[in-house]
């Protein structure tokens, strides 16, 4: 798929973070966001078929007409990463509910990672939506989980107040793949990469299964019209050498929705996760949980 590149007339530059936005995340001496003095929610599990153990962090909402925020990983992360923390950090001090979880194959769950397709994990997080939450939702994907928000949209849209991706990568098994590497992984049925987020003990991001490929290839969304109308907001870092621009453009252009917003943040990669980079979340966020 070729992706467009983008122009300053269809985007929002992001050169420079204000420093005393209301919602500025407060950071520890790891570099991790601070709780806000906001109890972390329970470790907890749900079983979606075949005895699979979900792992979950369920905030409910101050008052029932709060929106949750739920957000989603990307692939072979978890619900303990810097952008999920901070999100249920803003959960908590605005009164907002929050779910964290972890997909079939990685963090706490149960299930081996090289198990795990698109399909499987979107049928996890419409699971959670059913079971655990009541009311409204604001799904908030990061990358893959980016891809997954949209599928639960779509699969959900009563549920639905807004959307937001970070870096998201839709159909990224078209696009992030050579003609090459296709023919590998039907041949071969996996394909090993090297990858620069590997993290010891964590599923290895460079590794893709021929069922996660093939479940990718039909669940692509950028070939036509999305079926969705509620608010989007699309954060993209301007050097993310895994998603190019052109992705987020190309999905700002498929979204049905009239309000739809993309921001490049300027210098930005691919994680998303620098202080400044969280502020640009919350306060993407903001409007969105007092709209809700």
């Amino acid at each position: 798929m070729n992706v467009p590149q983008p122009t300053v007339a269809n985007t929002v530059i992001s050169a420079n973070i204000r420093e005393h936005s209301p919602f500025k995340t407060r950071f520890s001496a790891n570099g991790r966001p601070a709780r806000l003095d906001a109890v972390t929610p329970d470790l907890a599990y749900f079983d979606p078929g075949d005895a699979r153990r979900i792992a979950y962090r369920l905030r409910v909402p101050a008052e029932a007409h709060r929106p949750t925020l739920v957000f989603l990983p990307g692939y072979a992360s978890d619900m303990e990463g810097t952008k999920a923390l901070a999100v249920d950090a803003f959960a908590a001090a605005t009164g907002c509910g929050c779910l964290r979880l972890d997909y079939s194959g990685t963090g706490s769950s149960g299930g081996k990672f090289e198990d795990g397709t698109l399909a499987r994990w979107l049928d996890e997080v419409v699971a959670a939506i059913d079971r655990l939450i009541d009311g409204g939702i604001i799904p908030i994907g990061s990358s893959m989980g980016g891809w997954i928000a949209l599928h639960a949209a779509l699969r959900r849209p009563d549920r639905i107040a807004a959307l937001v991706g970070i870096a998201a990568a839709p159909d990224f098994t078209d696009w992030g793949f050579s003609a090459e590497d296709k023919i590998k992984l039907l041949q071969d049925g996996q394909l090993a990469r090297p990858n620069p987020y590997r993290e010891p003990g964590k599923p290895d991001p460079g590794l893709t299964t021929r069922a996660l490929w093939q479940s990718g290839e039909a669940l692509r969304l950028l070939g036509a019209p999305i079926a969705i109308d509620c608010p989007v907001r699309l954060l993209h870092g301007e050097k993310d050498e895994t998603v190019p621009v052109g992705v987020p453009l190309k999905l700002l252009a498929q979204l049905r929705s009239a309000d739809v917003q993309l921001t490049l943040i300027k210098d930005g990669g691919h994680r998303l996760s620098e202080p400044r980079e969280i502020d640009a979340l919350l306060r993407c966020l903001a409007p969105l949980v007092e709209t809700s």
